[in-house]
């Protein structure tokens, strides 16, 4: 079995205070996610495709702002087929993208805001620069301005009553996932294990938060499923909250 399939996923209930939230990863064996400061030449195509089928299941998905700088950012699928397994699943054809920013330092020459296939929305914190806010105001994405300091759990709030989304799909950076995992917000965890060594003592992994957990505080997980690939000795693992 070559790759897994996640197009065909049971999430679980969706909680009352937000959608379920997975979260997707690229990473080396030593456990770094970025090369020359993205996730470029991590994964393979198998991967990438497997990051697509994630996106049938989503109503979001989620970037942090270090990673639209640095990768770019969009919510297309670039499949017809898993276009229309949406569809045929009441949704719409693509996934909405999302931004969160508390400078509101964005690039806005990006697909993520220049596109007009796919809708995007921008969380962006109330202790932003005025003249960032303006610049923002002025591109054709909404934005949702979300109280400094309780910028996640405002957002994640808006997300699932204003919107109705039932799913969200993060994909990055590792300041976002350290964020959702110090709520204790994290449902689902897909990580390729990619056949790459990276090293390097500051090199990214995929969690970078401020403050480590200890032990009575680790956040557990329970293998869903493990998938090696031979052609591309890369491994896919899903894991979901340890309930």
């Amino acid at each position: 079995m070559p790759k897994p399939d996640y197009t065909e996923l049971d999430l679980g209930p969706v909680p009352q205070d937000r959608p379920i939230i997975m979260v997707n990863m690229v990473a080396s064996l030593d456990g770094k996610v970025v090369v020359e400061g993205t996730e470029k030449g991590l994964g393979s195509k198998v991967d990438q495709r497997l990051m697509r089928e994630l996106r049938v299941n989503a109503d979001l998905v989620l970037n942090g702002a270090g990673t639209l700088r640095a990768s770019g950012t969009s919510a297309r699928l670039g499949d017809e087929e898993l276009e229309a397994l949406r569809v045929a699943h009441g949704k719409p054809r693509l996934p909405t993208a999302v931004v969160l920013s508390r400078s509101g330092a964005l690039p806005l020459d990006r697909t993520f805001f220049t596109a007009t296939d796919f809708d995007a929305i921008v969380y962006l914190s109330d202790a932003a620069p005025a003249d960032n806010r303006r610049a923002l105001l002025a591109t054709s994405r909404p934005i949702v301005l979300v109280p400094d300091g309780h910028e996640l759990e405002v957002m994640l709030a808006h997300m699932r009553h204003e919107l109705g989304a039932g799913v969200l799909l993060v994909e990055g950076g590792p300041d976002t996932n350290a964020h959702l995992f110090e709520a204790d917000a994290v449902d689902h965890w897909f990580m390729t294990l990619g056949p790459v060594i990276v090293g390097g003592r500051d090199t990214k992994t995929a969690v970078e938060g401020a403050r480590a957990f200890t032990r009575d505080e680790l956040r557990r997980f329970a293998l869903v499923s493990a998938v090696p690939n031979e052609d591309t000795s890369e491994v896919y693992l899903h894991y979901r909250r340890a309930r």
